[in-house]
């Protein structure tokens, strides 16, 4: 069984991301030792290994929506200014711009979540709950799980990407396949949604 506590014991010994965790012990049936050999197999689990390395390279790139309506520009970064130069980092870097303008997160992580957002969304989830006559004792886990349901809707990394219409394939995977087919840390730091006419 794939406990919050087998993920993230999981990402501590990998440094690998919270889903790539979740999805590989998911595949491995909980087995741990599995789990981390599905996570090398796909080059996810060095990533502990390059995280005292900083990315302070990379790039600014920017996406208009044809029509002209609609844009993004994100800052992402790496270690070394050869990779920002790489078809894959480019490429990377145009698919996230895709997705901030098709999808409109709000954040890039849920540590980013101001704890007054959280706080009245697990209020509206408990009371939906309550309204659907839930039993007391499962009302928190509901609402927790509407929560991730949050998450997953407004924080970037954990959208899923555009490119996988099964919704499988989650942005920070994306990221984490680049990283680990590179050798370098990647990090997304920034980006901004702009849409004629809006405030």
């Amino acid at each position: 069984m794939v406990t919050s506590e087998s993920i993230a014991k999981l990402r501590a010994q990998t440094g690998a991301g919270i889903m790539d965790c979740k999805s590989a012990l998911t595949e491995a049936k909980g087995d741990e030792a599995k789990a981390i050999e599905v996570l090398r197999k796909k080059g996810l689990a060095d990533a502990q290994k390059r995280s005292g390395r900083q990315a302070k390279e990379g790039l600014i790139y920017s996406y208009i929506h044809p029509g002209s309506k609609v844009g993004a520009m994100i800052e992402i970064n790496c270690e070394t200014d050869f990779v920002a130069r790489t078809a894959d980092f480019k490429n990377l870097a145009k698919e996230l711009a895709m997705q901030v303008v098709a999808t409109s997160p709000k954040w890039i992580r849920r540590e980013e979540v101001p704890t007054a957002v959280i706080g009245k969304e697990m209020e509206i989830y408990s009371k939906q709950a309550e309204n659907e006559k839930k039993p007391a004792q499962v009302i928190a886990k509901i609402a927790e799980g509407r929560l991730s349901k949050y998450y997953s809707q407004f924080c970037l990394l954990e959208q899923p990407s555009i490119r996988d219409s099964s919704g499988k394939t989650k942005v920070e995977s994306l990221i984490g396949e680049l990283a680990g087919k590179i050798g370098e840390n990647i990090t997304l730091r920034r980006f901004a949604r702009f849409e004629l006419g809006e405030e």
